[in-house]
């Protein structure tokens, strides 16, 4: 079981700030596949990768990252800095 955690405007697209997953997805593409799948909200949420960024057990991670063993992951826009 994965929690998956939704921030900004991926929460209001996606319903929901979180939610517990069981997945046998190898990786966060196949995660976010999967998730496409759950709503019409969740395949907006998803629908420009280019503009989502991802952290598995806190740490940043690319759509490629593993998911083995992973407890969390969580979506959200691009940050800002100054």
């Amino acid at each position: 079981m994965i929690e998956v955690l939704y921030f900004a405007w991926l929460r209001e697209r996606a319903g929901t700030s979180r939610e517990s997953v069981e997945t046998r997805a190898p990786n966060v593409a196949a995660l976010v596949e999967e998730l496409k799948g759950r709503s019409e909200g969740h395949a907006l949420a998803f629908s420009d990768l280019r503009a989502v960024r991802v952290a598995v057990d806190q740490k940043l991670a690319g759509l490629d990252a593993p998911l083995g063993g992973a407890r969390e992951v969580a979506f959200f826009p691009p940050m800002t800095g100054g």
